[in-house]
């Protein structure tokens, strides 16, 4: 219910099942990722304590996303640091994607909705560099 994609030892992903269920906080990033991703689930009657979050300054070098599907089907394909490509997910509506490193492209197969959230501000042109996608024939690892 939890998917890691990684690239040797680099994480470029981490796809949460809307299957998945655990009661409690089930954090899914290590510390050290500028983009933190966690589950929680609590019963009826659960308090969490009011809280400010204090100014930390902190140094983001690449921006991470979480995707958000909402409905739909989703096929996302990885690439490596050097656009090579590598697999690809289904994922539906439901489904939570983070997207920590390496490259990603996307094909709605069914009408989607979903949120999006990453790191700002946004950098505009400066923020991605776009490449040719995987040809189709090529596709692996869809589940």
């Amino acid at each position: 219910m939890i998917d890691t994609i990684k690239n040797n030892d680099q994480l470029l992903a981490i796809i949460i099942s809307h299957r998945f269920s655990e009661p409690g906080i089930h954090f899914f990033t290590p510390d050290n990722l500028s983009q933190q991703l966690a589950y929680m689930r609590h019963p009826a009657g659960k308090e969490i304590p009011p809280h400010l979050h204090n100014p930390v300054p902190r140094e983001v070098k690449f921006t991470q996303e979480v995707l958000f599907i909402r409905k739909g089907k989703l096929r996302v394909d990885f690439y490596d640091d050097n656009r090579k490509y590598l697999e690809s997910r289904v994922l539906e509506g439901g489904d939570t994607i983070l997207l920590a490193t390496g490259g990603h492209g996307f094909e709605v197969m069914e009408e989607v909705e979903m949120i999006e959230v990453k790191q700002g501000p946004y950098a505009g042109d400066q923020d991605k560099t776009r490449f040719e996608a995987v040809d189709k024939m090529l596709l692996k690892g869809e589940k």
